[in-house]
């Protein structure tokens, strides 16, 4: 396994937050024409290839019989876990706005962050029970007005939501299955691995053929989701390599500010594309405190010793 470096550990996740925060706007423009499916297959395959390339040039291919059976187990269940989070990533933006997605979503890091603690022996202290508690009262304020939606009928915006709370808990497999495979593989050589095994997974339900009904606009959303699988996920990768599980997770839930800036940025630049976050005051500060919860787990430490 690398050696721990807190310092590129926090840069790595803080790229990793920046690019899965655009991420979903441009998923949402995709997801117009194209099967989630289909998208998340094309990412897979441009993955695989980008990265299998570039780790050949390198020499550094994997060799997989190097696992051994526990090795292989967490191999695959990274994989489904990778797999199935970025398809229903994809098919929550059929019903939900992406800053909404984006918010769900971050109950990833708060759960990956607490199963760090059972399965690498993390220690999980004050400050980041604090944070945690933050972020979930963050997530109530911004959802205040849908609230009773979520709880009393089963509408197309509850359906997202479900779609999205699932996509939250398969990547949780991943983010474990990954770091484990750390005492075999650098996380490039991991990440090869599981984009492969995706990418074949996903290939009996997918529609290539779908890209010819695409736009210029689409095609080049779609580009970006491709080339954000490979900076997004390799940035994480080696954060997770460098740094504390729980430190990377809380780091990432910066994700929404961003989705929510992005968001809003793009609407007054081409408004005929894309929706400002449809938000009132309480949901803009629900979406603060969930960061501001995330952040204080990363560093509360500090705070409250400041303060001993």
């Amino acid at each position: 396994m690398p050696n721990q470096n807190p310092t590129a550990g926090m840069l790595l996740a803080l790229v990793t937050a920046l690019f899965w925060g655009a991420l979903p706007i441009a998923m949402k423009q995709a997801v117009e024409v194209m099967a989630p499916f289909t998208i998340v297959w094309y990412r897979f395959v441009t993955a695989s290839l980008g990265l299998g390339l570039w780790l050949y040039w390198r020499k550094q291919l994997p060799a997989p019989k190097a696992l051994g059976v526990a090795g292989g187990i967490s191999l695959i269940l990274a994989s489904i876990g990778l797999a199935g989070n970025f398809v229903l990533f994809n098919s929550a933006l059929e019903y939900l706005n992406p800053p909404v997605v984006q918010v769900i979503i971050q109950l990833a890091p708060v759960i990956l962050l607490l199963s760090s603690v059972w399965v690498f022996k993390e220690k999980l202290g004050r400050h980041q029970i604090i944070g945690v508690t933050c972020l979930l009262f963050g997530l109530l304020l911004f959802f205040n007005e849908r609230l009773v939606e979520l709880f009393t009928s089963f509408t197309g915006y509850t359906r997202g939501v479900m779609l999205a709370v699932l996509a939250a808990l398969v990547w949780v497999i991943y983010g474990l299955a990954q770091k484990l495979m750390l005492k075999y593989f650098s996380s490039p050589q991991i990440l090869l691995m599981i984009y492969v095994i995706c990418a074949l997974m996903l290939t009996p339900v997918a529609s290539p053929e779908q890209i010819l009904l695409m736009d210029q606009r689409q095609l080049g959303m779609l580009a970006f989701c491709c080339i954000n699988t490979l900076v997004g996920y390799g940035a994480f990768a080696e954060a997770m390599a460098r740094w504390q599980a729980s430190q990377v997770s809380a780091v990432i839930t910066l994700a929404p500010l961003f989705t929510i800036l992005f968001v809003d940025l793009a609407s007054l630049i081409w408004p005929e594309f894309f929706a400002a976050a449809a938000l009132n005051v309480l949901g803009y500060v629900g979406a603060v405190v969930v960061v501001s919860g995330a952040m204080f787990c990363a560093i509360g430490h500090k705070l409250i010793g400041q303060h001993k």
